[in-house]
């Protein structure tokens, strides 16, 4: 039985960084024959990341997010590689979450109740982060504030853990020499199924 993996590239520059770390994430899953691996780049697939009418009315999906919402059905762990920005996510990230973590897909409100059904259980994550802030000052002045959204308040929510996290950086200063080091993390991160 083999476990699928779904790399989702939330940097909407193709050329990024994060790219980088989602290619070496790939190739040391590929090292893995138990596994196969499917990808998203959203700097490469055309949607608007415009939740218009919020859910009071439909948006109808473009082709690349149906695919993508297939592609969620079809993973068993979830890899979203991304930078955190302003202490989040890209917009593009946010926007596609909103577009395609639908009530009926993602989560389920039950009527005259305050609880909800999680239809993504069974999944797990990885977040994979870059960031120009260290990782201490992010956890005791930030909070972490980026990771407990996308971990807590989207992924939990609809029923996909255990969420782990691997930070990168700070990216900016960083060398060449680190920068190799980091895909080098990455890529074993893939082979391990981390």
């Amino acid at each position: 039985m083999k476990t699928n993996i779904l790399i989702i590239t939330g940097h909407p520059d193709s050329q990024s960084y994060c790219a980088a770390l989602s290619d070496a994430y790939r190739k040391g899953a590929a090292e893995n024959d138990k596994v196969q691996v499917r990808e998203i780049d959203l700097g490469k697939i055309e949607f608007d990341p415009n939740l218009q009418f919020g859910y009071r009315q439909r948006t109808e999906l473009e082709e690349d997010l149906k695919q993508a919402q297939e592609l969620i059905r079809w993973a068993d762990h979830l890899v979203f590689v991304y930078p955190t920005w302003w202490g989040s996510m890209p917009a593009i990230l946010k926007g596609f979450i909103d577009r395609i973590f639908l009530p009926g897909f993602a989560f389920k409100y039950r009527d005259n109740s305050s609880l909800w059904d999680k239809l993504l259980k069974g999944k797990t994550a990885h977040l994979i982060v870059t960031s120009d802030t260290p990782s201490w000052y992010n956890k005791f002045i930030y909070r972490s504030a980026g990771h407990s959204v996308m971990k807590r308040n989207i992924l939990h929510f609809c029923g996909i853990a255990p969420v782990r996290i691997t930070e990168v950086g700070p990216v900016k200063p960083s060398s060449e020499q680190q920068r190799a080091k980091w895909l080098d993390k990455v890529k074993r991160l893939g082979s391990k199924l981390a």
